[in-house]
């Protein structure tokens, strides 16, 4: 089994050390650099080939923002997956992350098995976007706006290119539910729904069901609910 490999971004040395000692203790995995700012953290995704990058947003220079967009547009490492770090999680920038293509976030006070798990969810190519994140974060400023103008005319024609079936999987996706959940609410099997998901991202152009929820909300596909 090839290991997961990590690199750590965040300018506190002391948090760096202790992700380091957390993620190097598993078998699957294993931290292959550590970067300070974000202008390092491209260079060294790219030089040491990383799987998941742990990104925290605010550093100094280049911050997490502006590196995990160089990162996500960047052909040559269309396989990496960046996961945020954020102090907050209602954070607004964790949504411009997510815009930028980052495939989902993670408070830094979680626990040591929460962030392991992200770090293999995200490197199985799924998305850190639990229901009660996607509706209080997403829905709040993704899909924040007057009237219309935030909308994203292009992503909307392109939803044309979706079947009946598969519009109805994103709108599930994009509340957050999980394969085996949605294939329940739709009465089909879970591997009729990655079928239709995969196929979803394909023909949106999605690096990952984090992209798939962005799109469903700028296409105007799903709206937030106003509690």
């Amino acid at each position: 089994m090839t290991a997961i490999r990590v690199l750590l971004a965040d300018d506190q040395a002391l948090l760096r050390s202790a992700f380091r000692v957390l993620v190097d203790s598993e078998p699957d995995m294993e931290v292959v650099a550590e970067a300070s700012d974000g202008a390092e953290a491209v260079r060294l995704a790219r030089a040491e080939r990383a799987d998941v990058v742990l990104m925290d947003i605010r550093m100094p220079g280049t911050d997490g923002l502006a590196a995990t967009r160089l990162i996500c547009a960047d052909p040559a490492l269309a396989g990496v997956r960046v996961v945020m770090l954020t102090t907050f999680e209602v954070d607004e920038y964790v949504v411009q992350s997510l815009r930028a293509g980052a495939s989902g976030f993670l408070g830094k006070g979680s626990e040591p098995e929460e962030l392991l798990n992200a770090i293999r969810v995200a490197a199985a190519g799924e998305a850190l976007l639990s229901p009660a994140a996607t509706k209080g974060l997403i829905a709040r400023f993704l899909a924040q706006g007057d009237g219309d103008d935030d909308r994203d005319p292009a992503r909307a024609e392109r939803l044309d290119a979706l079947t009946v079936r598969e519009r109805e999987v994103l709108v599930q996706v994009a509340g957050g539910h999980s394969n085996d959940e949605i294939a329940e609410r739709l009465e089909v099997s879970p591997l009729t729904v990655k079928t239709h998901v995969n196929r979803a991202m394909a023909k949106l152009g999605a690096r990952d069901r984090a992209q798939l929820v962005v799109i469903a909300y700028e296409s105007g596909l799903v709206r937030p609910r106003t509690e």
